[in-house]
């Protein structure tokens, strides 16, 4: 299969390699939709959602891809598979149809998007099968990919007909693997990849959403600090008991419905200080790098993990529009 020659448009032209990001991306809204509750989400499948959970995704943004079908999904999953074993062969031509040492599944996840305006999210799968001499031996799972468009509307209705939206990518397995399936994207559908970092100021946010959220199961949210300009690196940590944390966003949350950046910003402010009364520290000086609660952990590297499925959708939520941030 060509690769697709996408027309020239200015906001989609191509960026740079399937790579790092270099920067961040920009600031944050005055205010955001707060996080569906879990009784809106009761549509989704937990079985076809479960993949998702508890494992560690490198976060990526997506340029639109063009021409792309979720009708052939069968055909570009066969494409992608010789693709893999050329690059392992190091260029040698590997005939498609070839039963090959890596299988590629690619799938439709229909149950991971916001509305049904939303591109179905697309899973692709990477597993090594057994050798001749291990015949009874079962497939094993060495990469997963998925992109997703949840609450997407901000760039899916701007786009030629031509166009899919789905522009964050999340990653588990080798980067080996994850440069290869990128290539073989940015050729066939003339996309772009870049790593998504997490600002600070969007880490906050993420605090303070999740915060407010009701879950069955309670844990400490923790933050995590690097302070800058020492000689060693030096790291801080500062767990919060949930029912503290919930019962501080309740006094500082107001708005029904959303979320402000004031709110946000009282919430960590309040936080701040008693770290300070304490230890006499100011963590407003230092770098907020990872924030972890009962609905999810995310990095400041642009890495994250799900640990709640009946809020999935609502991270997704935020996740994208990050994307669409950075896209743009």
């Amino acid at each position: 299969m060509e690769a697709a020659a996408r027309p020239s448009t200015g906001r989609l032209s191509r960026g740079p390699p399937f790579g790092r990001a270099q920067g961040r991306f920009g600031l944050s809204p005055s205010s955001r939709p707060s996080p569906p509750a879990p009784h809106a989400q009761e549509d989704a499948d937990p079985q076809r959602t479960a993949f998702a959970l508890r494992r560690r995704w490198a976060l990526y943004s997506v340029t639109p891809l063009y021409r792309f079908s979720d009708t052939r999904l069968r055909d570009y999953a066969r494409l992608l598979s010789a693709f893999v074993a050329a690059e392992k062969q190091k260029g040698l031509a590997v005939e498609v149809g070839v039963e090959l040492d890596i299988k590629v599944a690619i799938s439709s996840l229909p149950d991971l998007r916001g509305s049904s305006r939303d591109q179905a999210a697309i899973l692709v799968q990477l597993s090594s099968r057994p050798s001749a001499s291990q015949k009874n031996s079962e497939e094993k799972l060495i990469w997963l990919g998925w992109f997703c468009c949840v609450a997407g509307d901000d760039l899916s209705e701007n786009l030629p007909a031509d166009f899919t939206c789905l522009p964050l990518f999340l990653v588990n397995g080798a980067e080996s693997y994850t440069s290869i399936v990128g290539s073989w994207f940015q050729k066939t559908f003339d996309c772009c990849f870049r790593r998504l970092a997490i600002s600070p100021l969007n880490l906050s946010w993420m605090a303070a959403m999740w915060t407010g959220c009701k879950v069955d199961r309670t844990s400490a949210m923790e933050l995590v600090f690097s302070v800058p300009c020492l000689p060693q690196p030096l790291v801080i940590s500062y767990a919060i008991h949930s029912e503290d944390a919930k019962a501080l966003w309740d006094t500082v949350q107001k708005t029904p419905g959303e979320i402000t950046q004031e709110e946000v910003d009282v919430f960590m402010d309040s936080l701040y200080s008693h770290f300070h009364r304490h230890f006499k520290i100011h963590l407003s000086a230092t770098k907020l790098v990872k924030v972890s609660t009962a609905i999810a952990s995310a990095h400041c590297e642009g890495n994250i993990k799900f640990l709640q499925s009946q809020y999935l959708t609502g991270v997704l939520m935020l996740l994208t529009e990050l994307a669409i941030s950075q896209i743009q």
